[in-house]
């Protein structure tokens, strides 16, 4: 037979990614309700709903008055038991008093310290602070309520980074790894993709859904991204770099073979190869080529093996 006419194309190295397919949510890097320790009648709303705040910056004030009161008589208790253990200390000293009356002042004495830290330490809750950096919610109470511990008063969430928490299927645990990155789109955000990068992997595999649970955090300054969002998530799992890649049209499927026709010495030799990930229209070849290797991507069926090749035209797609 006449020497056949095909197209070619040399092997090209590049980047190939494993990637995973995901959906997920997205949650608050960190997340409160604040809740007063103490009851009081809210004096004082230093924020706006909605606002953001820094950490430690104040956001509601209780009437001190009662706990101010309290603080007071503690220290006046405590100043008395002070004068009342030194004098008995003086008196022991001079053989004058008992061994009794020093223990009895030192045990009023710590009572009363103590009744002073309580006091303290409640004047202190009187004002609630934020926890962290984050953006105050929608409040629910207003100046004069008087609020009960433990009473919802208003949401502080922080933003900035976001978490993604998405599973995978649980075959995949051996290539799952701290560190790897990710893309992620929300539909409330078309044509917008955000990089993020795992970060915690769930010791326990979900045994209804046979899954793992991984969490990763994603960049979000300008606090774009919400928490609750439906999220899609392309984990990538592992990157190879200086692959060798060839267009799938130049994979000739014999059985359950893939089988690709070298050009070599003007001839078409078949060569049986071993496929990776495929993308863009084209796959990876994991072995039987060599990065120099020239392919045919069209005309195959003219060829078999050791077929001679009267021209070979670079291809122009693929």
């Amino acid at each position: 037979m006449p020497p056949a006419s095909v197209d070619v194309v040399g092997v090209e190295t590049g980047s190939v990614s494993d990637t995973l397919t995901a959906v997920g949510s997205l949650i608050a890097s960190e997340s409160i309700v604040l809740r007063p320790e103490i009851p009081g009648r809210v004096l004082k709303i230093r924020f706006d709903e909605g606002q953001k705040v820094a950490l430690g910056a104040p956001l509601i004030e209780l009437d001190p008055s009662i706990y101010r009161a309290a603080l007071d008589q503690a220290a006046a208790d405590f100043s008395l038991a002070k004068a009342n253990h030194d004098r008995a200390t003086t008196l022991f000293s001079q053989k004058t008093g008992t061994g009794r009356a020093v223990d009895e002042t030192a045990a009023a004495l710590n009572s009363t310290r103590a009744r002073v830290a309580l006091a303290d330490a409640q004047l202190a809750k009187a004002t609630l602070v934020a926890p962290f950096a984050g953006v105050v919610g929608l409040r629910r109470f207003s100046v004069g309520d008087v609020v009960s511990p433990g009473q919802d008063l208003v949401n502080l969430v922080a933003l900035d980074p976001i978490k993604v928490d998405f599973r995978v299927p649980e075959t995949r645990l051996p290539s799952l790894a701290p560190g790897q990155a990710l893309d992620l789109t929300v539909d409330a955000l078309p044509g917008r993709s955000f990089q993020g990068a795992v970060y915690a992997i769930e010791p326990l595999v979900e045994a209804a859904g046979r899954s793992i649970l991984l969490r990763a955090r994603v960049p979000n300054p300008d606090g774009t991204l919400r928490p609750g969002l439906f999220a899609r998530v392309n984990l990538i799992v592992t990157t190879r770099n200086n692959a060798m890649l060839i267009p799938e049209q130049a994979i000739v499927p014999v059985g359950s073979r893939q089988t690709v026709f070298r050009v070599v010495d003007g001839k078409a030799i078949a060569t049986d190869v071993e496929l990776g990930i495929r993308r863009d229209g084209k796959v990876e070849v994991t072995g039987g080529l060599r990065p120099d290797d020239v392919v045919v991507t069209a005309g195959q069926l003219k060829l078999h093996d050791g077929s001679a090749i009267a021209s070979a035209k670079p291809a122009t797609g693929g």
